[in-house]
């Protein structure tokens, strides 16, 4: 009997373990319309002077353009990596491309930064 309490007890105790994994690999963010958003429904965006996995946008930049911030316990898998900004924070990014926030979208659904600054901000796509 005792055995058998052990037993389901670590079988428990995997499957949480499990449960917990898997959560931080899922995908950070949302698709709608086949763009990428944020819990809350925001449109997230690539900025094209990134490069190396390395984000370009700070200071000034990042005030308007947040970053999409990564939590400390999130692991990357799949097509999410995270990098770490030059503050130090951590910011997810899709298929190698750090994604933002733009903060003039108002609501769920604006995508009023496509194209901004001569075409260099774009709506990430799944």
């Amino acid at each position: 009997m005792i055995l058998i309490a052990r037993s389901a007890a670590a079988i428990a105790a995997l499957l949480l373990a499990t449960v917990g994994t898997l959560a931080f690999a899922q995908a950070p963010v949302k698709v709608s319309d086949g763009v990428l958003v944020n819990d809350a429904g925001m449109t997230l965006y690539t900025f094209d002077k990134d490069a190396g996995g390395k984000s370009a946008c700070n200071g000034p930049c990042a005030a308007n353009w947040p970053a999409l911030v990564a939590s400390p316990g999130a692991t990357a898998s799949g097509d999410w990596s995270i990098i770490t900004r030059d503050d130090g924070t951590r910011q997810w990014a899709y298929k190698g491309r750090p994604l933002y926030t733009w903060s003039k979208d108002q609501k769920p659904g604006d995508r009023t930064g496509d194209g901004f600054l001569n075409n260099q901000w774009h709506v990430a796509r799944s």
